[in-house]
């Protein structure tokens, strides 16, 4: 089964799926007001987010702390970047960017 990078208004969504209209399926289920804006399939099954990219690459384990937040906060994002702030002193953007990496993940 291929993957598909999917883009939305708001999400970019990581998916398997038979074809691109199955691929469209996955995102108009999750996310039904969600306007689709790109829909690619990927060469490879494998999926690579680089954490220098996404501002997180440091010794500590971001997405271990990360996911704890997210767990101590039962999943409320808001929550869980202030938890995380407090936790390792990051600044609010690069909190917010490191729990909605774990989110997407699936914590």
């Amino acid at each position: 089964m291929p993957l598909y990078e999917v883009e939305s208004d708001s999400h970019i969504i990581i998916t398997w799926a038979d074809d691109d209209q199955a691929a469209r399926q996955v995102v108009l289920e999750a996310y039904p007001g969600e306007h689709i804006i790109r829909l690619t399939k990927r060469p490879r099954n494998t999926w690579v987010i680089s954490k220098g990219v996404l501002g997180i690459a440091s010794r500590m384990d971001v997405c271990s702390i990360a996911r704890e937040c997210l767990s101590k906060s039962a999943g409320d994002k808001i929550h869980a970047i202030r938890l995380y702030m407090h936790e390792t002193g990051s600044d609010l953007e690069r909190a917010r960017r490191v729990i909605e990496s774990n989110m997407v993940m699936g914590w």
